[in-house]
């Protein structure tokens, strides 16, 4: 033994990012099982397998499948909403922030394709808990207060925040599906026109 060496606290000191890159392996591999095949389309030991994991592996860091679905969940679900909200220019004009909102969506749903999917497929899941509700709100307070003030001061229709948030959030998933879908190109143009399109529908 190396005099001077402690064992034992440079196991310790390793075992960590062991742990840790165990449960990156099995949320990562969670995230595309379950926007591949649902949440009742995937077993654990599927998840176990993509993961590189024993089964009984996964139970150690996620206490059912319906904990582990969660766990993914309000990952990303924070994830998109810092990108959306984090700095965001709420002093420039309604449509420059609305042009900022957009392109922030568009450039999250294209660096994180498969997280984008399962969101959209499973923020309706009767399994998702109170706490990645709670991620859903953010987002959805965020929205709301953004119409709410804009049609206050009569730039955007003088409708419900919720159908505004509705209206736009439909229409960016499905722009993002179709493409993904049909391998069209998501270019700028693409972008700008889509942007203006939904605009025009939701102003004065």
């Amino acid at each position: 033994m190396t005099k001077g060496v402690n064992v034992h606290s440079v196991e310790r000191r390793t075992a960590a990012p062991v742990e840790t890159d165990k449960r990156e392996a099995i949320l990562d591999a969670a995230l595309e099982l379950f926007g591949e095949r649902g949440f009742h389309g995937t077993a654990v030991p599927q998840v176990a397998e993509r993961a590189g994991v024993g089964a009984g592996t996964i139970y150690r860091y996620f206490e059912s499948k319906e904990a582990l679905v969660n766990a993914v969940y309000q990952r990303w679900k924070t994830a998109l909403g810092r990108a959306l909200i984090e700095d965001f220019p709420s002093n420039a004009p309604v449509r420059e922030q609305f042009h900022v909102f957009w392109r922030r969506m568009a450039s999250f749903a294209q660096r994180h394709r498969p997280a984008m999917m399962f969101l959209e497929l499973h923020h309706h899941g009767t399994y998702i808990d109170d706490k990645s509700r709670a991620c859903e709100e953010m987002v959805l307070a965020a929205g709301r207060g953004f119409f709410d003030q804009t049609r206050q001061r009569q730039v955007t229709k003088d409708v419900d925040s919720e159908l505004l948030i509705a209206l736009v959030w439909g229409a960016f998933s499905m722009l993002m599906k179709g493409c993904w879908t049909r391998n069209v190109e998501l270019t700028d143009q693409v972008l700008d026109d889509a942007e203006n399109c939904m605009w025009e529908a939701i102003r004065r």
